[in-house]
């Protein structure tokens, strides 16, 4: 699930300059199982926005804090999808995301001049599913909730990055971050999370690239010197964006993490843009 205000994959945001980002809101449900995936993002005006200190509504779908962690209800409307469906479907359920024993009091500009700032909240919870979209009915498992906020585009700043996070022992979580600048530099760190929400830096080893998607979109991942990276599965392949199930090697352990590349240059492209409204779509109320 993401939330957006002022959603940075808009094109309709970018079409309008980038005004009232409070007029292009969205809620992002990915459901995946051996079914298939299940993927909703309608864009919506600011009619459909509410929101106070602790909780979030977007058309039918609702997102508050609350004791004990994030609650999140959602509402939205699939699209066809080619060899998914033939028509819209409907996508509700129910999420409970459980607070750690301590919220993560770290925050990182992920560019030199604090443009783009990224704060992860609860980097290693639990989740409890209900919904009629999941197998089974429901699921449970691990979670991950993240907080970004941003003064410009992300073409505007940013190349491309690779980004992931996964379980450690010990109930500890790692997030990796790589990202290529506008200038063609790079920053990137390396961030274990104990379970008191305690942050530690560790150096990053080699980065190794993986296999491109079907749109060419290249990605990597840093992996212990005489490992290679294992890509486990495809969540999202598009033309500008992946998401994947990725098995690495940090600091002599194991670790399942879910990846994700982003490009930039191919984001900002104006045919990539003129294709989004076919998965994103808009309504105004």
């Amino acid at each position: 699930m993401i939330a957006f205000i002022g959603s940075v994959f808009s094109p309709y945001y970018h079409w309008s300059g980038r005004k009232a980002p409070e007029n292009h809101v969205a809620l992002n449900v990915a459901l995946y199982g051996p079914a298939g995936a299940v993927w909703a993002m309608t864009e919506r005006g600011r009619g459909s926005l509410t929101r106070s200190q602790d909780s979030l509504r977007i058309g039918r779908s609702h997102l508050a804090y609350g004791r004990g962690g994030l609650a999140i209800r959602f509402d939205e409307m699939a699209l066809p999808w080619p060899g998914q469906r033939l028509l819209p479907k409907r996508v509700t359920g129910e999420i409970f995301i459980h607070q750690p024993s301590c919220e993560c009091e770290v925050f990182r500009n992920l560019d030199p001049l604090g443009h783009h700032l990224w704060w992860p909240v609860f980097p290693r919870a639990k989740a409890l599913i209900i919904s009629d979209d999941v197998p089974g009915g429901g699921w449970q498992g691990e979670a991950y909730h993240d907080f970004n906020a941003g003064e410009r585009p992300l073409e505007a700043d940013f190349i491309g990055w690779d980004w992931a996070r996964g379980p450690l022992s010990g109930d500890a979580g790692a997030v990796l971050y790589d990202a290529k600048l506008a200038d063609g530099s790079r920053r990137s760190f390396g961030l274990s999370f104990s379970p008191d929400g305690a942050a530690r830096e560790f150096p990053l080893p080699a980065r190794q690239t993986l296999r491109p998607g079907f749109w060419g979109v290249e990605g990597g991942i840093s992996c212990d010197a005489g490992l290679s990276p294992e890509l486990l599965g495809k969540l999202e392949d598009t033309p500008f964006y992946r998401r994947s199930l990725v098995r690495t090697s940090l600091e002599g352990e194991g670790v399942e993490m879910v990846h994700e590349t982003l490009d930039c240059r191919r984001l900002a492209n104006p045919l990539v843009r003129l294709m989004l409204p076919f998965r994103m779509p808009r309504r105004v109320f």
